[in-house]
């Protein structure tokens, strides 16, 4: 696109330096006050993307200057439990969805999910847990939270086989989910974003 007006070029290279509000201001000034054709505009912001592709590839920008995080969660699966599956599955959709996920793997004691949470600072803590003997597991390291008094620093969700409302209770968890795609949504809700 060697053909563009000195205006039209203003517009690809703010879109592609990430300067959104002039970039914005600008596609707005073209299509609202000038007439220009909308699609010649999505061209040019077609153009923009394919040089943030390359910056991309070269290692120009990187995923963190493309999207800001909407929290921090920190997920395990609690000791006496081998299973992780389910664990992965809500790793995976949760780092899709814009949360930045630290996995600390299964079989995790509670002296470790601790150290684990004062390095990392979770919004959210996530406790895994497919066996029915995982419960007194999540009630025992809910409970060593608030022995550290750290319970109140982030928000706590349980899942994995028949967990329900009674096992939430009994865990003294915030809230349970039956999948991933509900784990994604309580996040969400805790950090004010619409789901």
């Amino acid at each position: 696109m060697s053909d563009m007006t000195p205006q039209e070029q203003q517009l690809v290279e703010w879109l592609a330096d990430m300067n959104e509000d002039d970039a914005l201001a600008l596609s707005n000034k073209m299509l609202l006050e000038e007439g220009a054709d909308p699609l010649r505009v999505l061209e040019l912001c077609r153009t923009a993307m394919d040089i943030v592709g390359k910056r991309f590839e070269e290692g120009e920008y990187f995923l963190p200057e493309l999207a800001k995080k909407l929290g921090k969660v920190l997920i395990g699966t609690v000791h006496g439990d081998l299973h992780d599956i389910g664990k992965n599955i809500v790793t995976f959709m949760l780092d899709i969805n814009g949360f930045e996920v630290k996995d600390i793997g299964i079989d995790v004691p509670v002296k470790t999910f601790i150290k684990e949470i004062n390095e990392y600072q979770p919004d959210v803590v996530g406790l895994s847990g497919f066996l029915t003997l995982a419960f007194d597991s999540m009630k025992e390291t809910i409970s060593a939270f608030e022995a550290e008094g750290m319970r109140d620093k982030f928000k706590i969700m349980i899942g994995g086989g028949q967990i329900d409302d009674t096992v939430r209770g009994y865990t003294g968890a915030d809230a349970f989910g039956v999948n991933a795609v509900e784990a994604v949504h309580l996040c969400k809700n805790w950090m004010g974003v619409a789901a």
